[in-house]
């Protein structure tokens, strides 16, 4: 059967059809309604420009942990051999990172390719709750105890995520 797509359009991968018909999408709306058009390019740049700096940062990062952290040091860290060490580097890195998740996306996913272990990489993610920069301000509104207790649960329910994603996921 005989797609009814140009052939040119054919041989574009699925990015760059997206941008093609975006864009064919804005000229279109232009010819019809200039100021709505030129009201959303405006807040695409205002928008662009607020993005920028998080995908630099994502870059720098990714950059730092290809130059700093090669797959042999990842796996004995953070691979399926690493025991409780592991664990511990999962839960303290959880921790100290700090951000939206979008953003560690692209790091997280480059220290699997690198042979990270799911489970860890998921504790990672789960121990992001943990916010050194807010426990003050939580001890200040809901007391001691709870900020220890509430701490203490995440970093045990963190563990639990990891085993039980190890479980249900294949490597």
């Amino acid at each position: 059967m005989k797609s009814c797509q140009p052939r040119f359009l054919s041989k574009l991968t699925g990015r760059t059809k997206f941008l093609f018909f975006t864009l064919v999408l804005y000229g279109i709306m232009a010819l019809f309604n200039p100021a709505v058009t030129l009201d959303a390019l405006s807040y695409f740049g205002v928008m662009f420009s607020k993005v920028l700096p998080v995908l630099g940062l994502v870059f720098i990062v990714l950059f730092c942990t290809n130059l700093f952290l090669n797959p042999e040091r990842i796996r004995k860290h953070l691979g399926t051999d690493s025991g409780l060490r592991g664990w511990f580097y999962a839960i303290i890195g959880g921790i100290i990172i700090s951000g939206p998740p979008y953003v560690l996306y692209p790091m997280l996913g480059e220290l699997r390719r690198h042979g990270a272990r799911n489970a860890l990489l998921a504790t990672i993610l789960y121990n992001r709750n943990v916010k050194i920069h807010f426990i003050p301000a939580m001890i200040y509104y809901f007391g001691i105890r709870y900020t220890v207790v509430l701490s203490l649960y995440i970093l045990l329910f963190s563990i639990l995520n990891g085993k039980l994603l190890e479980l249900l996921v294949d490597e």
